[in-house]
């Protein structure tokens, strides 16, 4: 068990993703008070489950009203929601500028508008953690050899904005950390989901990794849990790499 998670009222977006819903049970099981957030609608042990679309700002509004009319506070929260548009992993010279602005506005735009009206709460009360979630290749340049064998790609706008997010949160880090608010990222690697991924992905993606393998949303779930909890007092501005060693190399 991490220390002082028990009734801490915790939002979570993109709760119903694979490492989502795997951080609602990590959380749950801590004790913490869990809001969880998607837009689609999903069974888990939370406290509050609220369908809700982050990339709309009257819905961000709409559930942060809800949480404080319930509960009153907001001890922290988890940018966990991978929006997306449909033409998502176009090779970069296909990629449209619209369909670029727009994947902008839904994941790094709204990542900025909801921690900006959770930290005017949290300012308030003096106290309060945000984790966000970015990933290796906002820290990395991409392995475009992973994607050969089916002509497949990463998503130029993916590792963009999982950059972006990384510095946003040190920034925030600096200007909060007076407020005693810490603001840290959990960069994940590669994520094992055998019913969306190429054979030949999994298989090269493994060799290369020093574990030999790819990571398991559980795996996500306590670094997570970690730096909300009072056991990560003294972190803040941290991009915590859980990626089975893959940007050690």
């Amino acid at each position: 068990m991490y220390s002082g998670l028990r009734d801490k009222v915790i939002l979570l977006t993109g709760a119903g993703g694979l490492i989502g819903r795997e951080s609602v049970k990590h959380l749950v099981a801590q004790k913490a008070i869990i809001i969880a957030i998607d837009v689609h609608e999903f069974e888990s042990k939370a406290n509050l489950f609220l369908k809700a679309d982050i990339t709309e700002k009257t819905e961000i509004d709409g559930v942060i009203e809800k949480v404080m009319k319930n509960y009153g506070r907001i001890d922290g929260l988890v940018n966990l929601a991978y929006p997306r548009t449909e033409d998502w992993g176009k090779a970069f010279e296909q990629i449209e500028y619209s369909s670029w602005q727009k994947n902008v506005d839904m994941q790094m735009n709204s990542v900025f508008y909801i921690c900006q009206q959770v930290l005017k709460i949290m300012r308030a009360r003096g106290s309060g953690s945000i984790v966000n979630i970015a990933s290796i290749y906002g820290v990395v340049g991409n392995d475009f050899t992973l994607y050969k064998e089916y002509g497949g790609t990463s998503p130029a706008a993916y590792a963009s904005i999982k950059g972006g997010i990384i510095n946003f949160s040190r920034y925030l880090a600096s200007y909060y950390g007076r407020h005693n608010i810490r603001i840290n990222c959990v960069s994940p690697g590669g994520i094992i989901d055998e019913k969306n991924q190429h054979p030949s992905f999994i298989e090269r993606y493994s060799d290369k990794s020093p574990l030999g393998r790819l990571g398991r949303p559980e795996e996500i779930a306590p670094a997570i849990s970690f730096l909300l909890s009072d056991d990560a007092t003294f972190i803040t501005g941290h991009n915590l790499m859980v990626d089975g060693g893959w940007t050690a190399i």
